[in-house]
């Protein structure tokens, strides 16, 4: 949780992405600069079991291919073109393995609100695990889902992981659910919080962050800086990290 006074976590949504192509190296490197010190992901496995960093369920919309990325192989992945499709200065940018991005992390600095997205076997999220070890960025990995057994293989296989829970909606009693997973945060919709405003003292006084997505606009900044939001998820990180450094 963020100290009293202190601004809000800024996370870059797929790193840059307003300003690069999504979940792509190059877009962390733009977030980095933006000066951004969390990037948020997406990742999934290619058919031969590598996890990638791709948002959607299929490689059709972000690339140059077509097909569900659990239908491609390793190989097939690496041959795409992860940019041309947001501007031709990107044409080349590639679909980055999970192991490539933790290793630019490393190496060039920053840490990676790391989604599991949808269903994964334990042995799936194994595989992640062993990759963020081996990396030795433990320390600087944060790992969340909408997939709670994905949050349950995590906690059995690497307690020194933190978690967060993504909800589109509030839980009817959201520090029952996130004690229960042995969650470090609980990361809802912006839109959500309309409902219970008071949930984020709530998960503060059980020791929970709230982290919240996707936010773009200084006036939504503003009214979560005020309900005590802990860390934004934005597609803008460069304009949140200004407005962060201008707040009052």
């Amino acid at each position: 949780m963020r100290p009293a006074g202190s601004p809000m976590t800024v996370i870059a949504h797929r790193g840059a992405s307003s300003a690069a192509p999504e979940n792509t190296l190059i877009s962390d490197e733009v977030a980095r600069r933006g000066g951004a010190r969390w990037i948020e992901n997406d990742v999934q496995p290619s058919r031969d079991g590598v996890p990638y960093v791709l948002h959607d369920t299929t490689v059709d919309r972000t690339t140059d291919g077509t097909g569900p990325i659990r239908a491609l192989t390793a190989a097939q992945l690496d041959a795409l073109d992860a940019g041309s499709w947001f501007a031709p200065a990107y044409t080349g940018a590639r679909v980055p393995t999970l192991a490539a991005q933790l290793e630019d992390l490393r190496v060039r600095g920053g840490n990676l609100l790391l989604e599991i997205k949808g269903r994964h076997s334990r042995e799936e999220v194994a595989r992640i695990v062993r990759l963020v070890r081996d990396h030795g960025m433990t320390d600087r990995v944060f790992v969340q889902s909408f997939d709670v057994d994905a949050l349950r293989h995590t906690r059995a296989l690497a307690p020194e992981l933190p978690l967060g829970l993504l909800r589109s909606r509030l839980d009817p009693d959201p520090v029952a659910v996130a004690e229960e997973l042995g969650l470090s945060a609980y990361n809802p919709a912006a839109g959500a919080l309309a409902t219970d405003p008071d949930v984020v003292k709530e998960l503060h006084a059980a020791g929970i962050a709230l982290m919240v997505w996707t936010v773009d606009s200084p006036a939504r900044w503003k009214e979560l800086d005020a309900l005590g939001a802990d860390a934004v998820i934005t597609n803008r990180p460069a304009e949140m990290t200004g407005w962060n450094a201008a707040r009052p």
